[in-house]
């Protein structure tokens, strides 16, 4: 879905050139569903000392196999859970890439934001990227085509309920000079981009929301200094 890790590892240090300054005297970033690397290594090579928290092994694997003498320390749990691996406070937090709407429902986002609020230094910073699915595609626009090359065709359908949308992968895969379906589903919470900043407003933050890479909604909340 990514395009292959040079792809992903280029689009990642855009939006870190985006939103997060040159590093100094050691500041920690925490990178939320960080997979297999693509901000974490971004924040690493800007100089952060980066907490990079996942719950999947093989994600976190690729990490590990590409991170070198990095200042980037590995983590597999859940995100929910990421402050009992801080020592102190971070200066950056980062939730991008859609992790956002992979939370079971609202009370856990709200959850997320209250610990990020204690996790950050006086004047840190906050940043997500998720996708507003709260705008209902219809017909044949529910069918998206996300990549294809040679060998692979990888399409989503978007089922969309009250609270979340179910989101069903298609990929269509050539062995043997057959091509073979393969379909798994999964479902992501209907974030509406207003009730994100109305949220991180009530845990105490100065928010602005921004256009993204890919078509996702950016939010960046700062910490008040005092």
């Amino acid at each position: 879905m990514s395009g292959g890790l040079d792809a992903a590892m280029a689009r990642g240090l855009e939006e870190i050139d985006a939103v997060c300054p040159q590093a100094c005297g050691g500041a920690v970033a925490v990178d939320l569903g960080a997979g297999f690397g693509m901000h974490a290594l971004a924040l690493a090579r800007r100089g952060y000392s980066v907490v990079a928290i996942d719950s999947s092994e093989a994600l976190l694997k690729v990490l590990q196999d590409h991170r070198g003498e990095l200042p980037i320390r590995v983590v597999r749990d859940d995100l929910l859970d990421f402050s009992k691996h801080l020592n102190g406070k971070a200066q950056r937090i980062l939730c991008m890439g859609d992790t956002l709407t992979h939370l079971p429902d609202l009370q856990l986002v709200r959850q997320l934001f209250s610990q990020v609020a204690k996790s950050l230094h006086a004047g840190g910073v906050f940043i997500a990227s998720f996708r507003d699915y709260t705008a209902s595609l219809v017909g044949p626009a529910r069918f998206i085509p996300v990549r294809s090359d040679n060998d692979r065709i990888l399409t989503c359908f978007l089922e969309y309920f009250n609270d979340h949308v179910v989101v069903h992968d298609m990929l269509y895969a050539l062995h043997d000079c057959a091509w073979q379906l393969q379909v798994s589903a999964y479902q992501k919470l209907r974030l509406a981009p207003q009730w994100v900043v109305a949220a991180l407003q009530a845990e105490g933050f100065a928010v602005r929301s921004e256009p993204g890479l890919a078509g996702m909604v950016r939010i960046v909340a700062t910490k008040p200094l005092a």
